[in-house]
């Protein structure tokens, strides 16, 4: 699984670092950070579930 996120589009609200931290972090600037190029299988319904608290759909879970 992968993760593609929209770094344009992120308005750093952190929902996603604060709901899978493991997966997500944010950089100086509060702008979301993938943890993972490659989503390891035990940490796929965290990188989910991250990707759905995004207020402004800036994630996207790539099968």
């Amino acid at each position: 699984m992968r993760i593609a996120a929209d770094r344009d589009r992120c308005e750093g609200h952190g929902l996603c670092a604060d709901t899978a931290p493991e997966v997500y972090d944010l950089d100086d600037e509060a702008i979301v950070v993938l943890l993972h190029e490659e989503v390891p299988p035990e940490l796929e319904r965290k990188a989910e579930a991250g990707a759905r608290v995004c207020p402004v759909a800036a994630l996207r879970v790539e099968a």
